[in-house]
């Protein structure tokens, strides 16, 4: 997949005005979902994308212990925009990730993910997602 077409991708499912929203969100969710993985997953992961989505896969010594709440918080924050848009524009960023990637990518980078999220990555942008921590604040 080519850095235009997941930009694309990312900013026509996600219902996006401009190219520039679209990496937004990308530049918002693929640092705070690297921080969840091992450095060594994060540089696998990044070799199968293009360099320029390659680039915001910030890889850490220490994977974070990041609950899926403060990561829809974080990409927020990162991407200057109300908690259900951001939810939404991370699922979908993760959508296009998944299929950019190789299924054996994909299952490496579950098996190191708690249930939580790997519901997130197996729900795509349109699937079913149980968030009860982010409906009770």
């Amino acid at each position: 997949m080519t850095f235009d077409h997941f930009v694309g991708q990312v900013q026509h499912r996600a219902r996006l005005s401009s190219l520039g929203a679209a990496v937004r969100a990308i530049q918002a969710t693929l640092p705070a979902f690297a921080a969840r993985l091992t450095a060594e997953e994060t540089k696998d992961l990044a070799s199968q994308l293009p360099r320029e989505i390659a680039f915001y896969l910030q890889v850490s010594e220490h994977s974070v212990p990041l609950k899926l709440h403060d990561f829809f918080q974080l990409v927020s924050a990162q991407e200057q925009t109300h908690l259900p848009d951001a939810v939404y524009h991370a699922r979908v960023v993760l959508e296009v990730l998944k299929e950019a990637v190789s299924e054996g990518e994909v299952s490496d980078i579950k098996a190191q993910l708690p249930e939580d999220w790997r519901a997130l990555i197996d729900s795509g942008s349109q699937g079913h997602l149980h968030l009860p921590e982010l409906t009770a604040h």
